[in-house]
């Protein structure tokens, strides 16, 4: 735990999280053919976001005092790296492969970038994860994501 760092990542995922609020509010609040507006997704984030980076902050004051502040080894920075890259890569084919797809992707990706080796559990919650959320945003709360290429 870095006071510092941690700190800092408050602060910007809470003004990240304050961007989403206030942009998301510039979206229409319904879209044709679907009961769920593009504005709920960003909204929510936002403040989810927000809350979190709070409760980060708060957390940050309760780091021992005195306490040697460890540096970041060269893997930490690596998973980073992989995950942000992945992260990039979900956005530029979210539209193209759809979210079920590029979700899976993304999610086998990060977490084998966490945690190698466990190449089921990865598959399996990333499999589950994409078309749970797909069938209960699109099938139950009647909303519209990107579908399949095929």
């Amino acid at each position: 735990m870095n006071r510092t760092f941690d700190r800092t990542a408050s602060i910007l995922f809470m003004m990240a999280g304050v961007f989403f609020i206030v942009e998301s509010r510039k979206l229409s609040a319904t879209a044709y053919g679907s009961n769920i507006g593009p504005d709920l997704f960003p909204f929510s984030l936002g403040i989810i976001l927000v809350l979190l980076s709070i409760r980060l902050m708060i957390e940050t004051f309760r780091y021992p005092a005195g306490e040697k502040q460890p540096k970041p080894n060269g893997l930490a920075v690596k998973r980073f790296a992989i995950i942000f890259a992945s992260a990039i890569g979900y956005a530029f084919l979210l539209e193209p492969i759809g979210y079920v797809l590029a979700t899976f992707l993304f999610l086998v990706i990060a977490f084998q970038a966490m945690e190698k080796g466990s190449w089921v559990s990865a598959l399996a919650v990333s499999g589950f994860f994409s078309v749970g959320v797909y069938y209960i945003y699109v099938e139950l709360l009647k909303g519209t994501l990107p579908g399949f290429p095929f």
